[in-house]
């Protein structure tokens, strides 16, 4: 795993590409998502609980002076929670009119894949976890699940989220 400065700057430095995905992790599972989206990656930190929000929102961060919601990724995926550590990160997305904050078991790598090496995801389309899906990546024999930011949350989670974060400001 790559350590977060060194992440930051390879965001940063390079040049934004077609196909360019952040990979991170979510136990032995790893994940994409779209580059466009991310417009950083900071470690865990202090995050205050909010009342009456879906359980996998875990609460809102101040980032510099901007109030930003944050999602357990684990708990969206209805996959076991477990207890943060020091390689937890929160992958701040921008999800159009809102910024979330996605945490992850740790981030691995950012990879740019060609055209032929992205596919549908045959199989699944019935299945309520493949929403959130947007394709499959192969690297090698390798597979990484390419997550759509924007099916993260419905608009009704986005406007109350919005809400919040409103009301947090005032």
């Amino acid at each position: 795993m790559l350590d977060f400065a060194e992440q930051e700057l390879d965001i940063l430095a390079g040049e934004l590409q077609k196909n360019q995905y952040l990979i991170f992790a979510l136990g032995p599972n790893h994940y994409g998502l779209d580059i466009k989206n991310v417009t950083e990656i900071i470690g865990i930190q202090k995050i205050t609980k909010v009342p009456e929000l879906p359980e996998y929102v875990q609460g809102i961060i101040s980032l510099r002076g901007k109030i930003i919601p944050v999602i357990d990724v684990r708990m969206r995926f209805k996959m076991e929670s477990i207890e943060y550590n020091d390689r937890t990160c929160i992958i701040i997305v921008d999800l159009g009119n809102i910024s979330v904050g996605l945490i992850v078991d740790g981030v691995a790598d950012v990879l740019t894949f060609e055209d032929s090496e992205i596919v549908d995801t045959p199989g699944i389309e019935s299945d309520q976890s493949s929403k959130f899906i947007s394709g499959v990546g192969r690297v090698d024999d390798e597979i990484k699940l390419l997550i759509n930011c924007e099916k993260l949350l419905n608009d009704e989670e986005t406007n109350k989220l919005s809400e919040v974060k409103k009301e947090e400001v005032a």
